[in-house]
């Protein structure tokens, strides 16, 4: 792996035989920010690694290993200006060489579809991506067009968010705009705990990956139900269905997620409402290419959006889907930032549900016992922790939070499930 331009042609190699070079711009950190790379580089791909700071992803010689296992060329630039990520890909590469452009992470969806536009790359409409990306102006459209969101407010002033949290009723919901993993989300209860939030969130200006806030917050009506997310494809004007995600949050003030089920257990007729209310949401932002992660809310009253990620989803679901379905949306969504037609295939192979851990209490780790027990547990295909003696650790109040995932198959929904809570309960972690 190096962070020098590749040398671009071979003396007597004909043009139409160069490289495919794909770029990914950023990813998660560990096995799951890996899981694209690996994707394209299966497809032959000459990968190229777009980022600001790859010591990120290095931080032990373990970690960069694997890392430069997946990676051919690091590409050094500022990962929220599209016209830098740009003009680094035109220095280290021809217009003929590249063949796409992506990314996993939602907060660089806007950066890499304008980035498309600029190279000719298949891409998201960059109107579609920041909409989607900005929580603000995905309720201001679909709430236009006529799809069901919760009460909100764009509040700039302390005593703004006090005024919607009245006007709403409490408990009602704080929030970022542009932020992801539920970061400073947070159920609030009293007028007081509101402006504190409000505080939290208007007093940083950046969020987690160092870009821009909107100034202000979100203040929502709280909706009380269950929460699903819809997993699509978009191509070629047409929409795909990939399924329906049950997912599992923790308890408040935090809406921390704790596991998934794939595919769904609720009723045809349930489903078919929230994937019509997420379908109708894609349409009124205008997504028109690529993976969709659209949250949808059941409350009494129906559906309710929550939010669009414009992107593939994250956690484990994109394995659940593999297990549960043989679909390896990772490759399909490579395939079509490429310009090649993915393969949207899926066939019926059980059921597969993951589960976070987390830490019951702040502290210093001493020791984590029981992963020699959850691996005798049928069914379980995936262990990926990442915490050992030494660390410290937290309450989780964000899904930054969490300490790892496990993902466990079976028939069904019902002995999936019941596998992988026996196994997750395997794991104790001791403190110091």
């Amino acid at each position: 792996m190096s962070s020098d331009p590749p040398t671009t042609e071979r003396a007597g190699v004909p043009h139409h035989s160069k490289r495919r070079v794909f770029a990914v711009v950023e990813t998660f950190l560990g096995a799951l920010g890996r899981t694209p790379l690996q994707a394209a580089r299966a497809q032959g791909l000459h990968i190229a690694f777009v980022t600001r700071d790859m010591s990120r992803y290095a931080p032990n010689p373990q970690a960069r290993e694997a890392f430069e296992a997946c990676v051919d060329d690091v590409i050094e630039a500022d990962p929220h200006d599209s016209s830098a990520v740009v003009t680094a890909l035109d220095q280290a590469y021809e217009r003929g060489e590249l063949c796409g452009i992506y990314t996993t992470i939602d907060h660089y969806v806007p950066v890499v579809a304008e980035a498309a536009r600029a190279l000719g790359l298949p891409g998201l409409d960059p109107a579609a991506a920041h909409m989607c990306r900005n929580k603000l102006k995905t309720r201001e459209v679909a709430e236009k067009a006529g799809v069901p969101v919760p009460g909100w407010a764009w509040v700039r002033t302390r005593d703004e968010a006090v005024a919607a949290a009245e006007r709403f009723g409490l408990p009602c919901v704080v929030k970022p705009m542009t932020d992801a993993g539920s970061l400073d989300v947070k159920l609030c209860r009293t007028v007081e705990e509101v402006a504190a939030q409000y505080h939290t969130i208007a007093s940083v200006p950046t969020d987690f990956f160092g870009g821009r806030r909107l100034p202000g917050a979100l203040v929502e009506e709280y909706l009380i139900g269950y929460e699903v997310s819809v997993e699509s494809f978009t191509f070629r004007g047409e929409r795909f269905l990939i399924g329906v995600t049950d997912k599992g949050l923790g308890s408040h003030p935090y809406f921390v997620e704790t596991g998934d089920v794939f595919p769904s257990l609720l009723p045809r007729t349930v489903q078919k409402d929230l994937v019509d209310t997420a379908f109708a949401a894609l349409d009124a932002v205008g997504h028109d290419f690529g993976c969709a992660h659209v949250e949808v809310r059941m409350t009494d009253s129906g559906p309710k959006l929550i939010e669009i990620n414009a992107r593939m989803p994250g956690g484990q679901i994109t394995r659940l889907i593999r297990e549960s379905t043989g679909f390896h949306l990772q490759h399909e969504q490579v395939r079509m930032h490429s310009g090649q037609e993915p393969d949207l295939t899926t066939r019926p192979l059980g059921s597969a549900v993951s589960r976070f851990l987390s830490a019951p209490r702040d502290g210093t780790v001493r020791a984590v016992h029981g992963l020699d027990l959850l691996r005798r547990i049928p069914g379980v295909v995936e262990v990926d922790l990442h915490v050992a003696p030494g660390d410290q650790v937290r309450v989780p109040e964000n899904n930054v939070d969490l300490l790892g995932s496990i993902v466990v198959c079976g028939q069904d929904g019902g002995e999936a499930l019941r596998r992988a809570d026996a196994a997750i309960g395997q794991i104790g972690i001791e403190f110091e």
